[in-house]
């Protein structure tokens, strides 16, 4: 039973958001609307990416001396100054290791 409600609920969620891809049509869709949908990538991606940054295993917030904090900070500050996604996850990870390793 637990496999049949595993199967199905990956049919209603494939085929509910399927939908929305194939059955709009972009010229449907305003300006305004278009412009909008931009955002989303970059409004999604924090929220991703900081509760594993800011948050430990036990849920509490880890202390400001955290090399993930570090990381990311660099990662930031790449990021700001070359707006090239590859070049902000190498410098984030780059840093992140040379702090855990060589510090």
């Amino acid at each position: 039973m637990t496999w049949f409600s595993i199967l199905v609920s990956g049919i209603v969620t494939y085929f509910s958001r399927m939908a929305m891809i194939a059955l709009i049509d972009r010229e449907m869709l305003g300006t305004k609307v278009k412009e909008v949908l931009n955002y989303v990538p970059a409004a999604v991606f924090p929220a991703i990416i900081f509760p594993g940054i800011f948050f430990n295993d036990f849920g509490s917030f880890v202390e400001s001396t955290d090399p993930k904090i570090y990381g990311a900070t660099i990662a930031l500050i790449v990021g700001f100054f070359s707006k090239n996604v590859i070049a902000t996850i190498v410098s984030g990870l780059l840093s992140y290791w040379f702090i855990i390793f060589a510090i």
